[in-house]
């Protein structure tokens, strides 16, 4: 029992009345630290792109997804207002407290590839939690190609800079 209850128990059999007040005791409102009022819900879209992006920061990765999402990615970066896709090669599934991500990736020839995933790996836990708050329980890496120094991008570069 609370100690304001208490005191309203001992006030009321003290002036004869048997049993417990019906005043109630003063409450404070909304209690307990603001930061904890409430639920927050990060859609998956949002760990991708946050992933995306991360990956792409890794001195090796030359591009995310596979062949064909580039292709149809570099036809849609053509059309008038169409933007360039960081969640291309990226998969969340996001849960109440933890995210598991799939990155496809293309690398650069001459790298190596287990110290590239494991950057990649370690570069996306890190941006994933720090804005999210999210526990990443896995970083699963497919890497689909190997970009040839002698090899055309399926990305051309721009026209206008």
């Amino acid at each position: 029992m609370t100690e304001s209850a208490e005191q309203l128990r001992t006030q009321n059999t003290e002036g004869g009345a048997e049993g417990v007040s019906t005043r109630k005791a003063a409450t404070r409102r909304g209690g307990g630290d603001p930061g904890t009022r409430g639920r927050t819900t990060i859609a998956d879209g949002v760990v991708e792109k946050i992933a995306g992006l991360a990956a792409r920061d890794v001195l090796g990765v030359h591009a995310m997804g596979s062949g064909i999402s580039r292709t149809f990615g570099a036809v849609r970066d053509r059309v008038p207002g169409g933007s360039k896709s960081v969640t291309r090669g990226v998969k969340a599934e996001v849960g109440e407290v933890q995210t598991a991500l799939d990155l496809e990736i293309v690398v650069d020839y001459g790298v190596s590839i287990s110290d590239v995933a494991r950057d990649v790996r370690e570069n996306v836990i890190a941006a994933v939690e720090r804005m999210t708050g999210l526990q990443v329980v896995e970083v699963n890496i497919a890497v689909s190609d190997v970009k040839l120094p002698d090899e055309e991008d399926d990305e051309p570069e721009p026209r206008i800079q």
